[in-house]
């Protein structure tokens, strides 16, 4: 371990060690069936704020871990490996379903007394208790498969049968784990909450994230240019709103 790190160097739910050589961080939540690699495209930092994403079990190098399950376990699981890193500000960010945890982990820090983020934000996915709207938890398989290869032909791969059964396995207890999430009722955070639009995506519209104003006292609302998974590519209107994230 270098001089630089945190302790967290050896956790495998960070890609790399957390710095110490910035003031702030913001902790990326994929979304469902993907990993860590969907924030590659990403700055190493953002303004004075390093970008950490976060490695979720089951997929990538960490798909001989189990699968985490649910979001609430997810949630319960991070914690601890969080906790060295929450030594300076920080956000969370959470893509579609990476939303969901990413608010779980949230209430769970508070619960437990540790440092909230300063911003919670939330991109193309509706409230927690309008999860269950999703048009893809009720596709069958070969609908999801369909899918898959068309997001990766849209990011300029090739999809191969095995590079498709792999996404598959993963995608599969992904999704399990998003039809089984319910909330019925919203709990507040005590952070401010900022939703994000993507102006094209073609499955979440603006109407259907105005569920997350019951989220916290402070709920804000920005409409970026770009569609569902544009956020992959780090816009600069999205790094401009994170780095105001306090």
């Amino acid at each position: 371990m270098t001089s630089g790190s945190t302790t967290t160097a050896v956790s495998p739910w960070f890609v790399r060690p957390p710095s110490a050589a910035h003031a702030a961080r913001i902790f990326c939540f994929p979304f469902s069936g993907s990993g860590a690699s969907a924030f590659s495209a990403w700055p190493d930092v953002i303004d004075d704020a390093e970008v950490c994403p976060l490695q979720l079990p089951g997929r990538e190098n960490r798909l001989g871990h189990p699968h985490y399950g649910t979001y609430e376990a997810l949630a319960d699981s991070l914690v601890e490996p969080l906790e060295p890193a929450l030594d300076r500000p920080y956000a969370f960010f959470g893509h579609c379903a990476g939303a969901l945890p990413a608010y779980e982990t949230v209430l769970r820090l508070a619960e437990r007394g540790l440092p909230g983020p300063d911003r919670l934000f939330v991109s193309g996915q509706p409230a927690p208790h309008d999860a269950s709207r999703d048009r893809m938890l009720t596709m069958s398989e070969p609908e999801l498969r369909a899918e898959l290869e068309s997001f990766l032909r849209g990011r300029g791969i090739e999809p191969r049968p095995d590079m498709i059964d792999m996404g598959m396995l993963v995608l599969r207890r992904d999704h399990a784990a998003a039809g089984a999430y319910r909330r019925q009722r919203p709990t507040k955070v005590d952070c401010p909450i900022v939703v994000l639009h993507w102006r094209d995506d073609p499955d979440v519209s603006l109407d259907a994230l105005q569920g997350w104003r019951q989220y916290a006292d402070a709920v804000e609302f920005r409409v970026l240019d770009g569609g569902h998974y544009d956020f992959m590519n780090a816009p600069d209107d999205l790094l401009k709103q994170l780095a105001s994230r306090r």
